[in-house]
């Protein structure tokens, strides 16, 4: 019967069958691969994230576990973001102590500069890192922590000091240095710091009052 059967057709078939054989076994050894290294990617991620926090928020301001706190953030003007961020709530003896936030620079000389923010309780940023960039390698990227020390003139900043006409970089009269030449970076990272502490002020209530952040629009707070 299968003599019968013209030799194009079990050609055709023949290669099918073999395709067939191929992707079920290329299935099976992506489905393995991915069993066995994802624990140890996850691990890595968590790691990461544990250390980014570590960075913006000192261990002594917390005890509870700053992973497990993590919560979604709508979209909030404030916060320079198009789509659902995350905050994490930091808790001392039960007691809401800070909270780190993520933020955007959306006027970045390249485009958005993505942040992660830390504020205590009292509304004094408690450390600031830039988590993606696109700036001009060489001048404006100096804003990574990596390349230099600038982005730790933010800690112990609050909405009141400097008072607000001196949130600006020094070269429009403001407190934050800047180098020549590449003063967008700055200016953009400067307002999108001050605008996370204003989104903090607003949120201050409710944010000590949850686990978490608001689920509806933020409370607008009237800042003290």
């Amino acid at each position: 019967m299968i003599s019968r059967i013209p030799a194009a057709i079990r050609n055709a078939l023949r290669t099918a069958v073999i395709l067939f054989v191929f992707a079920v076994v290329g299935t099976a050894m992506l489905a393995f691969t991915h069993d066995r290294t994802e624990p140890t990617i996850t691990r890595g991620q968590l790691a990461e994230k544990r250390r980014l926090l570590s960075q913006v928020l000192p261990a002594r301001l917390y005890d509870n576990d700053l992973l497990a706190s993590q919560q979604s953030v709508p979209p909030d003007d404030l916060l320079g973001t198009r789509q659902p961020s995350a905050l994490w709530i930091a808790r001392r003896d039960g007691a809401f102590s800070g909270v780190v936030l993520e933020a955007v620079a959306p006027d970045g000389y390249s485009g958005d500069i993505a942040l992660l923010i830390g504020i205590d309780a009292n509304g004094s940023v408690t450390g600031v890192r830039v988590t993606a960039h696109r700036e001009t390698p060489g001048l404006g990227d100096y804003i990574n922590r990596a390349k230099s020390e600038w982005i730790e003139q933010f800690v112990g900043k609050s909405l009141t000091a400097p008072e607000a006409k001196h949130w600006k970089v020094a070269k429009d009269g403001g407190q934050f240095d800047a180098r020549a030449g590449a003063t967008i970076t700055p200016r953009a990272v400067v307002r999108a710091v001050r605008d996370t502490l204003d989104y903090f002020a607003r949120n201050r209530a409710a944010l000590q009052a949850s686990n978490g952040a608001p689920d509806a629009a933020p409370n607008k707070e009237t800042p003290p």
